[in-house]
């Protein structure tokens, strides 16, 4: 199945989720591969008090190198990109961050719809988001501006999430690529590899 959604190259893989998301992510990274070709970027709801901690228990699980996203910093490919805590995450069209404390969106900063529809701007077609766990229904309206620009839209089965609503509002709003467990996402982003 997760092969028909390649049909383009991955310029982009933005992961997004909330409660319940982290036991997703600690069983994805440390199966991907170190050549990974595209920059990841992990959106996660998270205390402002608990800045680092998200990065560094990420960074000792996975060979790809893990950093908090500073303003300005361009993306670059096999790294891993953390939203940091209480700001927005936008991607610009040079393909750098821009990190903006503008108001919550969905009770949310960061906020998952606003890095999905920005990255879904930019990369459009070549931009592929996985939206995971969580208790609310942010992601939703940013899967579906990116399925208007032609990327690809993954959704954990909410039959595997800790907290099914959010990926249950995002099966029901939007047209997805491909559900997948949360056991099989890591073949998934390696296969994406060009």
């Amino acid at each position: 199945m997760a092969e028909t959604v390649n049909s383009a190259p991955c310029a982009a893989l933005i992961i997004g989720g909330s409660a319940g998301s982290l036991d997703v992510l600690l069983e994805i990274f440390p199966v991907l591969k170190s050549d990974i070709s595209f920059p990841i970027i992990v959106v996660i709801h998270r205390k402002a008090s608990n800045e680092s901690l998200l990065t560094d228990l990420l960074q000792s699980r996975t060979t790809l190198k893990v950093s908090e996203a500073e303003e300005k910093e361009t993306l670059t490919a096999g790294k891993v990109f953390i939203a940091p805590a209480d700001y927005h995450m936008l991607i610009e069209d040079d393909h750098s961050i821009s990190l903006d404390y503008s108001e919550k969106v969905n009770y949310s900063r960061p906020s998952i719809d606003v890095t999905f529809q920005s990255a879904a701007e930019v990369f459009r077609e070549k931009v592929v988001c996985i939206l995971l766990s969580g208790s609310n229904a942010d992601g939703v309206e940013g899967l579906k501006n990116v399925n208007n620009y032609g990327g690809k839209v993954v959704i954990q089965n909410p039959n595997t999430a800790i907290m099914p609503y959010m990926p249950q509002q995002a099966v029901l709003g939007v047209k997805p690529h491909v559900i997948l467990d949360s056991y099989d996402m890591a073949d998934f982003i390696n296969n994406l590899n060009n």
